[in-house]
């Protein structure tokens, strides 16, 4: 597969991904290698920051589809192959349709930044 594709192909592995998280059929450690995935994919802040020039961008152009195709290793190829297939539908246009389950992820990320000023002021 070549580069091209396999970027286009990443788009519906994460969505894919999060719905073999909620699986009884993914074990434990791809639960645990997903939903660090999903996290840092939904996550607002990156390791490194989007506005330092081109490192900004490497983290997301390279950590992001490595953990993806780690978690997809772990996952059994049936169950993800069904997960996949399932996740073509919640894009709509280039975004997902079930913007909501970012939610979660924010509120964690506006808890953690309240406690670390709460914590300096």
């Amino acid at each position: 597969m070549d580069f091209k594709n396999r970027i286009r192909q990443l788009s519906s592995d994460i969505p894919a991904v999060f719905l073999a998280l909620k699986a009884k059929e993914t074990p434990w450690y791809a639960k645990v290698c997903a939903g660090i995935t999903v996290a840092y994919a939904l996550s607002p802040i990156d390791l490194i920051p989007d506005f330092i020039p081109v490192l900004g961008y490497l983290d997301d152009m390279i950590l992001l589809p490595l953990l993806v195709a780690l978690t997809v290793k772990l996952i059994p190829k049936e169950t993800f192959q069904t997960y996949r297939a399932e996740a073509e539908g919640m894009w709509d246009k280039g975004k997902p349709k079930k913007w909501y389950y970012t939610l979660p992820i924010l509120l964690i990320w506006g808890l953690l930044l309240w406690w670390i000023l709460s914590m300096i002021l």
